[in-house]
């Protein structure tokens, strides 16, 4: 069985890029955030087909993660650096980075800590980070 065929709503949106990451916001409205290959975050009014907006950044974007209010967007891409993302204002805000931080995979992911004071993000030689 397959479940997208049981889903009310069920639909598809092609964006343009392969899509490598979402979460799910609920601020002004129910909204879908993705992280594309081409170097973007767009962000989707999912009553409508088409992006509302996007961020352009210098590298693929490999992880997206809301912070636990879901006010903060963090995003690692494949230019070695974490950008924390306003979601109130939809722009970058903060770029996390260091000495010998690489993100050396499309599937590499940072997240924010439980109570949202931290941010971590693992390195291509195994190496934690932790902001």
């Amino acid at each position: 069985m397959n479940a997208a065929n049981n889903c009310a709503g069920f639909r598809t949106i092609f964006a343009g890029s392969s899509c490598n990451d979402l979460v799910v916001s609920g601020g002004s409205g129910p909204s879908i955030i993705s992280g594309h290959f081409d170097k973007r975050i767009r962000f989707w009014d999912i009553r409508s087909e088409s992006s509302a907006n996007e961020i352009s950044l210098q590298g693929k974007v490999t992880s997206l993660d809301l912070s636990p209010d879901r006010t903060l967007l963090l995003s690692s891409s494949r230019d070695d650096t974490l950008k924390l993302i306003d979601l109130r204002m939809n722009q970058v805000t903060g770029t996390f980075s260091a000495d010998g931080l690489k993100i050396g995979t499309d599937y590499s992911r940072a997240c924010f800590s439980p109570d949202g004071e931290y941010v971590a993000a693992g390195s291509q030689d195994g190496t934690l980070y932790v902001w």
